[in-house]
Protein backbone atom coordinates (compact mmCIF):
# COMPACT_ATOMS: atom_id res chain seq x y z
CA UNK A 1 0.00 0.00 0.00
CA UNK A 2 3.21 2.35 1.00
CA UNK A 3 5.05 1.32 -2.26
CA UNK A 4 1.70 1.81 -4.22
CA UNK A 5 0.89 5.73 -2.94
CA UNK A 6 3.99 6.45 -3.49
CA UNK A 7 4.29 5.79 -7.23
CA UNK A 8 1.11 7.76 -7.50
CA UNK A 9 2.83 10.32 -5.95
CA UNK A 10 5.63 10.35 -8.21
CA UNK A 11 3.35 10.17 -11.33
CA UNK A 12 0.94 12.96 -10.01
CA UNK A 13 3.90 14.94 -9.28
CA UNK A 14 5.60 14.47 -12.65
CA UNK A 15 2.24 15.41 -14.54
CA UNK A 16 1.88 18.49 -12.27
CA UNK A 17 5.40 19.36 -12.81
CA UNK A 18 4.65 19.16 -17.34
CA UNK A 19 1.40 20.57 -16.83
CA UNK A 20 3.67 23.93 -15.50
CA UNK A 21 5.42 23.14 -18.30
CA UNK A 22 3.24 23.79 -20.69
CA UNK A 23 2.05 26.58 -19.16
CA UNK A 24 5.22 28.43 -19.39
CA UNK A 25 5.37 27.74 -23.16
CA UNK A 26 1.75 28.71 -23.88
CA UNK A 27 2.90 32.05 -21.97
CA UNK A 28 5.84 32.40 -24.22
CA UNK A 29 4.67 31.56 -26.99
CA UNK A 30 1.32 34.30 -26.83
CA UNK A 31 4.13 36.92 -26.30
CA UNK A 32 5.33 35.99 -29.79
CA UNK A 33 2.21 36.01 -31.34
CA UNK A 34 2.01 39.58 -30.48
CA UNK A 35 5.04 40.92 -31.57
CA UNK A 36 5.01 38.75 -34.81
CA UNK A 37 1.61 40.71 -35.75
CA UNK A 38 1.65 41.54 -39.69
CA UNK A 39 2.23 45.37 -40.01
CA UNK A 40 -0.35 45.15 -42.72
CA UNK A 41 -3.55 44.67 -40.46
CA UNK A 42 -2.25 47.61 -38.59
CA UNK A 43 -2.36 49.78 -41.30
CA UNK A 44 -5.60 48.44 -42.07
CA UNK A 45 -6.69 49.34 -38.72
CA UNK A 46 -5.75 52.86 -38.52
CA UNK A 47 -6.85 53.92 -41.98
CA UNK A 48 -10.38 52.15 -41.33
CA UNK A 49 -10.23 54.48 -38.34
CA UNK A 50 -9.47 57.68 -39.95
CA UNK A 51 -12.06 56.64 -42.40
CA UNK A 52 -14.71 56.52 -40.04
CA UNK A 53 -13.66 59.94 -38.14
CA UNK A 54 -14.11 62.08 -40.95
CA UNK A 55 -17.66 60.19 -42.15
CA UNK A 56 -18.67 61.11 -38.38
CA UNK A 57 -17.67 64.63 -38.80
CA UNK A 58 -19.22 65.27 -42.38
CA UNK A 59 -22.35 63.47 -40.99
CA UNK A 60 -22.85 65.74 -37.94
CA UNK A 61 -21.86 68.93 -39.97
CA UNK A 62 -24.10 68.29 -42.97
CA UNK A 63 -27.00 66.13 -41.70
CA UNK A 64 -27.27 66.70 -37.86
CA UNK A 65 -26.13 70.43 -37.54
CA UNK A 66 -25.63 71.58 -40.97
CA UNK A 67 -24.29 75.35 -41.64
CA UNK A 68 -25.23 78.30 -43.21
CA UNK A 69 -25.21 77.87 -46.73
CA UNK A 70 -21.77 79.87 -47.97
CA UNK A 71 -22.32 81.86 -51.06
CA UNK A 72 -19.23 83.64 -52.87
CA UNK A 73 -18.61 87.16 -51.31
CA UNK A 74 -18.39 89.99 -53.48
CA UNK A 75 -16.13 93.25 -52.37
CA UNK A 76 -15.93 96.70 -54.24
CA UNK A 77 -13.70 99.57 -53.01
CA UNK A 78 -15.62 102.38 -51.21
CA UNK A 79 -16.21 105.69 -53.26
CA UNK A 80 -14.80 109.01 -52.28
CA UNK A 81 -17.67 110.58 -50.51
CA UNK A 82 -16.48 113.75 -49.00
CA UNK A 83 -17.36 116.91 -50.28
CA UNK A 84 -20.68 115.43 -51.64
CA UNK A 85 -23.99 116.08 -50.50
CA UNK A 86 -25.95 113.35 -48.47
CA UNK A 87 -27.79 113.08 -51.63
CA UNK A 88 -25.38 112.34 -53.73
CA UNK A 89 -23.18 110.09 -51.49
CA UNK A 90 -26.68 107.92 -50.98
CA UNK A 91 -26.66 107.69 -54.63
CA UNK A 92 -23.21 106.86 -55.43
CA UNK A 93 -23.40 104.13 -52.81
CA UNK A 94 -26.48 102.52 -54.27
CA UNK A 95 -24.60 102.30 -57.76
CA UNK A 96 -22.18 100.64 -55.95
CA UNK A 97 -24.86 98.16 -54.06
CA UNK A 98 -23.98 99.69 -50.59
CA UNK A 99 -25.87 101.07 -47.87
CA UNK A 100 -25.91 103.94 -45.97
CA UNK A 101 -25.18 103.76 -42.26
CA UNK A 102 -25.30 106.44 -39.20
CA UNK A 103 -24.71 109.99 -39.98
CA UNK A 104 -23.17 112.26 -37.54
CA UNK A 105 -22.32 116.20 -37.91
CA UNK A 106 -19.99 117.63 -36.79
CA UNK A 107 -18.83 121.92 -37.06
CA UNK A 108 -16.27 122.72 -39.80
CA UNK A 109 -13.74 125.43 -40.69
CA UNK A 110 -14.12 125.56 -44.07
CA UNK A 111 -16.43 123.44 -45.30
CA UNK A 112 -20.14 124.60 -46.20
CA UNK A 113 -23.04 123.01 -44.27
CA UNK A 114 -24.32 119.94 -45.50
CA UNK A 115 -21.03 118.65 -47.36
CA UNK A 116 -19.61 115.14 -46.61
CA UNK A 117 -16.62 115.61 -44.67
CA UNK A 118 -15.89 112.15 -43.26
CA UNK A 119 -16.68 108.66 -43.81
CA UNK A 120 -16.19 104.88 -42.79
CA UNK A 121 -14.88 102.73 -44.18
CA UNK A 122 -12.23 105.15 -45.71
CA UNK A 123 -12.78 106.28 -49.46
CA UNK A 124 -10.83 102.84 -51.61
CA UNK A 125 -10.84 100.43 -48.36
CA UNK A 126 -12.73 96.93 -49.72
CA UNK A 127 -16.26 96.32 -48.44
CA UNK A 128 -18.81 93.73 -49.12
CA UNK A 129 -21.70 94.16 -51.13
CA UNK A 130 -24.68 95.51 -49.01
CA UNK A 131 -22.32 97.09 -46.02
CA UNK A 132 -23.00 100.35 -44.50
CA UNK A 133 -21.15 103.49 -45.23
CA UNK A 134 -21.16 105.95 -42.07
CA UNK A 135 -20.71 109.92 -43.09
CA UNK A 136 -20.28 112.86 -41.19
CA UNK A 137 -21.26 116.10 -42.26
CA UNK A 138 -20.79 119.33 -41.91
CA UNK A 139 -22.72 121.87 -40.14
CA UNK A 140 -20.73 124.72 -41.53
CA UNK A 141 -18.07 126.92 -39.73
CA UNK A 142 -18.99 128.43 -35.96
CA UNK A 143 -19.38 131.41 -35.79
CA UNK A 144 -19.69 133.89 -32.45
CA UNK A 145 -20.00 137.73 -31.29
CA UNK A 146 -16.57 139.68 -30.96
CA UNK A 147 -16.73 140.04 -27.16
CA UNK A 148 -16.75 143.80 -25.54
CA UNK A 149 -13.30 143.92 -24.39
CA UNK A 150 -12.39 148.29 -24.46
CA UNK A 151 -11.63 149.92 -21.57
CA UNK A 152 -9.75 146.65 -20.63
CA UNK A 153 -6.32 146.51 -20.13
CA UNK A 154 -4.12 144.56 -22.91
CA UNK A 155 -3.09 141.64 -21.00
CA UNK A 156 -6.76 140.81 -20.02
CA UNK A 157 -8.49 141.53 -23.26
CA UNK A 158 -5.83 139.38 -25.54
CA UNK A 159 -6.54 136.55 -22.74
CA UNK A 160 -10.49 136.94 -23.35
CA UNK A 161 -10.42 136.70 -26.89
CA UNK A 162 -8.17 133.70 -26.96
CA UNK A 163 -9.81 131.98 -24.89
CA UNK A 164 -12.95 132.77 -26.74
CA UNK A 165 -11.48 131.53 -30.24
CA UNK A 166 -10.01 134.50 -31.51
CA UNK A 167 -6.60 135.09 -32.80
CA UNK A 168 -5.46 138.22 -31.58
CA UNK A 169 -3.28 141.23 -33.19
CA UNK A 170 -2.32 144.54 -31.54
CA UNK A 171 -2.13 148.15 -32.56
CA UNK A 172 -0.71 151.04 -30.67
CA UNK A 173 -2.22 154.66 -30.66
CA UNK A 174 -2.58 157.59 -28.91
CA UNK A 175 -5.73 158.08 -27.12
CA UNK A 176 -6.96 160.02 -24.65
CA UNK A 177 -7.75 156.86 -22.39
CA UNK A 178 -4.89 155.49 -20.32
CA UNK A 179 -1.94 154.18 -21.31
CA UNK A 180 -2.44 150.47 -21.95
CA UNK A 181 -6.50 150.44 -22.52
CA UNK A 182 -7.80 148.85 -24.94
CA UNK A 183 -9.72 152.01 -26.92
CA UNK A 184 -11.63 149.96 -29.78
CA UNK A 185 -11.47 146.45 -31.65
CA UNK A 186 -11.70 145.21 -35.48
CA UNK A 187 -14.68 143.92 -36.22
CA UNK A 188 -16.28 145.93 -33.44
CA UNK A 189 -17.81 144.56 -30.55
CA UNK A 190 -20.85 142.48 -30.86
CA UNK A 191 -20.61 141.31 -34.46
CA UNK A 192 -20.94 138.10 -35.40
CA UNK A 193 -17.58 136.33 -37.48
CA UNK A 194 -16.51 132.97 -38.71
CA UNK A 195 -14.15 131.17 -36.56
CA UNK A 196 -11.10 131.06 -36.61
CA UNK A 197 -10.81 135.11 -36.98
CA UNK A 198 -8.51 137.52 -36.19
CA UNK A 199 -9.36 140.51 -33.86
CA UNK A 200 -7.15 143.99 -33.78
CA UNK A 201 -7.59 145.63 -30.73
CA UNK A 202 -6.38 149.26 -30.49
CA UNK A 203 -3.88 150.49 -27.50
CA UNK A 204 -3.89 153.19 -26.01
CA UNK A 205 -0.19 154.78 -25.86
CA UNK A 206 -2.02 157.63 -23.63
CA UNK A 207 -2.74 161.07 -24.57
CA UNK A 208 -0.86 162.54 -26.93
CA UNK A 209 1.41 165.02 -26.12
CA UNK A 210 1.08 168.71 -27.05
CA UNK A 211 3.79 171.63 -28.13
CA UNK A 212 2.40 174.87 -26.13
CA UNK A 213 2.47 177.09 -29.00
CA UNK A 214 3.81 181.30 -27.58
CA UNK A 215 0.51 183.12 -26.77
CA UNK A 216 2.40 186.01 -25.05
CA UNK A 217 1.46 188.74 -26.98
CA UNK A 218 -2.19 187.33 -28.26
CA UNK A 219 -5.56 188.69 -27.48
CA UNK A 220 -7.15 186.36 -25.03
CA UNK A 221 -9.64 185.47 -27.59
CA UNK A 222 -7.19 184.32 -29.65
CA UNK A 223 -5.19 182.45 -26.96
CA UNK A 224 -8.71 180.45 -26.44
CA UNK A 225 -9.57 179.79 -30.11
CA UNK A 226 -5.96 178.74 -30.35
CA UNK A 227 -5.51 176.33 -27.09
CA UNK A 228 -9.22 174.71 -28.27
CA UNK A 229 -7.98 173.95 -31.41
CA UNK A 230 -4.80 171.97 -29.73
CA UNK A 231 -7.33 169.54 -27.92
CA UNK A 232 -6.39 171.80 -24.84
CA UNK A 233 -8.33 173.86 -22.03
CA UNK A 234 -8.30 177.30 -20.90
CA UNK A 235 -7.74 177.08 -17.23
CA UNK A 236 -7.05 180.20 -14.82
CA UNK A 237 -7.00 183.27 -16.16
CA UNK A 238 -5.59 186.11 -13.80
CA UNK A 239 -5.82 189.85 -14.59
CA UNK A 240 -2.61 191.81 -13.97
CA UNK A 241 -2.53 195.60 -14.85
CA UNK A 242 -0.68 196.55 -17.36
CA UNK A 243 -0.24 200.28 -18.81
CA UNK A 244 -0.40 200.57 -23.10
CA UNK A 245 -0.90 197.90 -25.40
CA UNK A 246 -0.57 195.00 -23.13
CA UNK A 247 -4.34 195.35 -22.10
CA UNK A 248 -6.16 192.41 -22.91
CA UNK A 249 -3.74 190.35 -24.36
CA UNK A 250 -2.03 187.55 -23.15
CA UNK A 251 1.14 188.71 -20.91
CA UNK A 252 2.21 185.28 -18.87
CA UNK A 253 1.43 182.04 -19.95
CA UNK A 254 2.02 178.32 -17.40
CA UNK A 255 3.25 176.24 -18.70
CA UNK A 256 5.50 177.77 -21.26
CA UNK A 257 5.62 177.83 -24.62
CA UNK A 258 7.31 175.16 -26.28
CA UNK A 259 6.85 172.77 -23.31
CA UNK A 260 4.89 169.38 -23.99
CA UNK A 261 1.69 168.50 -22.24
CA UNK A 262 -0.72 165.48 -22.69
CA UNK A 263 -3.92 166.97 -25.06
CA UNK A 264 -6.79 167.79 -23.03
CA UNK A 265 -4.57 170.00 -20.11
CA UNK A 266 -5.51 173.10 -18.87
CA UNK A 267 -3.22 176.31 -19.54
CA UNK A 268 -3.02 178.92 -17.07
CA UNK A 269 -3.13 182.74 -18.45
CA UNK A 270 -2.26 186.29 -17.16
CA UNK A 271 -4.18 188.96 -19.33
CA UNK A 272 -2.64 192.28 -19.21
CA UNK A 273 -5.18 195.34 -17.74
CA UNK A 274 -7.89 193.59 -17.39
CA UNK A 275 -8.36 194.72 -14.19
CA UNK A 276 -8.15 197.98 -14.35
CA UNK A 277 -10.99 198.27 -17.05
CA UNK A 278 -12.84 196.03 -14.30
Amino acid sequence: MELGGSLRRRRGGGRRTGGSSKSGKGGGGGSRSLLGVDPRWVLIGLAVLLVGSGSGYLYATQVVFPGAERTGSHFEPVPDLRGTSLLEAEELLEGQRFQMGRVDSIQHPRAQMGVVVGQTPLPGQLLEADGMVELTLSLGPERRPVPDVTRLRADRAMTVLRTTGFEVMVDSVEADEPEGRVVATQPPAGMEVTLPAEIRIAVSLGPPLVILPELVGMAEERARIVLDSLGLAVGEVEARFRFGFSQGEVVEQFPAAGEEVPRGSAVRLVVGGRGFDQ
